[in-house]
């Protein structure tokens, strides 16, 4: 029997490799391995040409990582810090919304987490350290968030709410990596769930009415705890009518 197909939301970024110089749809490995290793099947979705026929064929959908979103998506002016990216903005949205339309098993990774308070009706805070008076959650200015290395991530803990989903998955209190500088300020159609302890930053997301929609604002993909990873597959498949695959928890 298939494995349950799970798309990933890519790149479309300007990249050298060997003497070609070219646009690429692209997506960091991590997000591909995460997937495979939660007993799902991985397929890149491009932000070129979008639309929501693409989750006909899918079992499930990771919203993943990258830049900020346009804060006029929810009526607010552009913060100086802000750099976005109007054509992933464009197609992620749409995919969202007709995802959750779907009830389609939706997993939210840090900017995937914004797209789904965003795509709900919700806002987010466009810059942590006017808010929080810090900068906690990414590391030194000038690092690389696409870096082999953790030191180019903040680390910090969240707090679960009990009796939530991500509870259920997660237990209690978790410590993630964090690299973010945009946070969720109204989750819109979500429940926020998850906070960090010292500043109430939101770090998780959910709606329990929906098979499976959860927004995490860490990065499970670059750590060996793929929890909510092997959560999402396992919605996956159960809506698909697939067998169950192995659950990986923490290392």
């Amino acid at each position: 029997m298939r494995r349950p197909l799970i798309g990933l939301t890519a790149y479309a970024q300007q990249v050298q490799y060997g003497d070609n110089d070219l646009l690429a749809g692209m997506l960091p490995m991590t997000y591909v391995r995460a997937v495979h290793a939660s007993g799902g099947r991985a397929v890149l979705i491009t932000p070129d040409d979008p639309g929501a026929d693409v989750l006909e064929s899918l079992d499930g959908l990771v919203l993943c990582g990258g830049g900020d979103v346009d804060p006029a998506h929810w009526g607010a002016k552009r913060h100086p810090a802000t750099e976005i990216d109007s054509v992933r903005d464009r197609s992620e949205l749409l995919l969202t919304k007709a995802a959750l339309e779907q009830d389609l098993p939706i997993l939210g990774v840090c900017r995937g987490m914004q797209v789904m308070a965003v795509a709900g009706g919700g806002s987010l805070h466009q810059h942590l350290p006017d808010l929080i008076g810090d900068d906690r959650h990414r590391a030194a200015s000038g690092t690389d968030p696409l870096a082999a290395d953790s030191a180019a991530f903040g680390r910090h803990d969240v707090v679960v709410q009990p009796g939530s989903r991500a509870h259920a998955e997660l237990g209690g209190r978790l410590t993630v990596n964090s690299f973010h500088h945009q946070a969720v300020d109204d989750p819109g159609s979500f429940t926020a769930v998850g906070w960090c302890p010292d500043d109430r930053v939101v770090e998780i997301i959910e709606n329990p009415e929906l098979a499976f929609a959860l927004g995490v604002q860490w990065h499970p993909e670059r750590t060996t705890d793929l929890r909510v990873f092997a959560a999402l597959v396992a919605a996956a498949a159960e809506r698909s009518g697939l067998a169950a695959p192995p659950r990986r928890l923490a290392a």
